[in-house]
């Protein structure tokens, strides 16, 4: 990957832990768009210490979170248990979902995962989505907009979500509202998509 994320956790640097309550509004808003079928399965991928893994689980998801990093996820077991929430975290790499999660998810959840991939990790990641997603299954995603800001991610445009993510439909793109977040954030004028896997 092109981010150093375990160097960010290191030094504590995460401003994707720290997105403010407008981002919070539009995230829920979006999630109440999907709506939650009988044993509906959800992944959380890049779910870091795991605040939106259990956001869906207090929805009604049995849900999975993803993340190639060991520090946050040992962080996401704790904040599980205060929550009283049952989440399956695993230490896994985004291109090799298929591996270790169980096929037939609904929900796809990647806030800030696939926008810090290079191109064959981009492609390798969506087929790997695929694998382990249904017909029908929705995708958040929160994405940077293309630019060059290392060591921040170098972000995404929308034609490139949708040039990856074959087979999906783009329900809508919308700019967040990041407001409330540091000055990083706020100048890679981050995106919201929600796709929909035909």
């Amino acid at each position: 990957m092109n981010v150093p994320y375990h160097l960010a956790y290191k030094v504590g640097v995460t401003p994707w832990e720290h997105t403010g309550r407008g981002f919070d509004a539009q995230l829920s808003a979006l999630l109440d768009k999907v709506p939650v079928p009988e044993n509906g399965r959800a992944l959380d991928i890049g779910c870091g210490t795991g605040r939106h893994s259990i956001e869906m689980a207090e929805r009604g998801w049995h849900v999975t979170g993803v993340d190639s990093e060991q520090e946050p996820l040992d962080k996401a077991r704790i904040h599980a248990r205060e929550a009283s929430t049952t989440i399956r975290f695993l230490h896994e790499d985004a291109a090799d979902l298929h591996i270790a999660v169980d096929p037939g998810n609904m929900l796809v959840l990647d806030i800030g995962c696939f926008h810090g991939l290079n191109e064959h990790e981009r492609h390798s990641y969506a087929q790997s989505v695929n694998a382990v997603t249904a017909p029908g299954a929705s995708m958040i995603m929160f994405a940077f907009s293309h630019g060059h800001r290392w060591p921040m991610p170098h972000g995404v445009s929308r034609d490139d979500v949708v040039r990856h993510f074959d087979g999906w439909t783009m329900g809508s793109s919308d700019p967040a509202d990041v407001s409330d977040a540091g000055l990083p954030v706020r100048a890679a004028h981050p995106c919201w998509y929600h796709l929909v896997r035909h």
